[in-house]
């Protein structure tokens, strides 16, 4: 079993559309009896709250839920639980550091890292207009196939 956290700030825009979206992707490819998948934020200020109705919004115009997911809070156990600790954008990824065990900092990384995106960071449309998660949801979904093909890549190596 593979596990994926994905985490932004308040886990509210960003990483519940990276959960939504990943999870598609995960079924479409069919292994989600291997790869699992879940999201948080560094900060708890919408600890059990849906998604921001315009992330919802724009995930179901391209077929994606997001409505099984509620805002949690990054736990200290979700560095020893998950595989993949991915953030949204640096200031994340900073946050993530300091509070990480330094034995399992190596899970610790930027989500557009593992793909040819021109872009590093998935930027917070939450301030924004419409067009922010549009482009937040395009971002996600190469981002998700990226990532696929790196865990799939990653789990053939091993298993040589």
């Amino acid at each position: 079993m593979v596990k994926v956290l994905f985490v932004c700030l308040g886990n509210i825009c960003r990483s519940p559309t990276a959960h939504g979206v990943f999870v598609h992707q995960v079924l479409e490819a069919g292994l989600s009896d291997w790869i699992e998948v879940d999201s948080a934020g560094t900060s708890g200020w919408h600890e059990g709250a849906k998604p921001d109705k315009r992330s919802m919004k724009e995930a179901a115009r391209q077929g994606y839920d997001l409505s099984f997911i509620r805002s949690r809070q990054v736990r200290d156990s979700d560095f020893d639980e998950f595989d993949y600790v991915l953030a949204m954008d640096e200031s994340n990824l900073s946050d993530l550091l300091a509070i990480c065990p330094q034995d399992h900092a190596h899970k610790v990384q930027l989500f557009l890292s593992f793909g040819e995106s021109l872009e590093h960071e998935v930027p917070d449309p939450y301030y924004g207009g419409e067009q922010g998660f549009t482009h937040v949801l395009s971002l996600v979904e190469q981002g998700g196939q990226s990532l696929l093909q790196h865990i799939q890549n990653h789990a053939q190596s091993d298993s040589r």
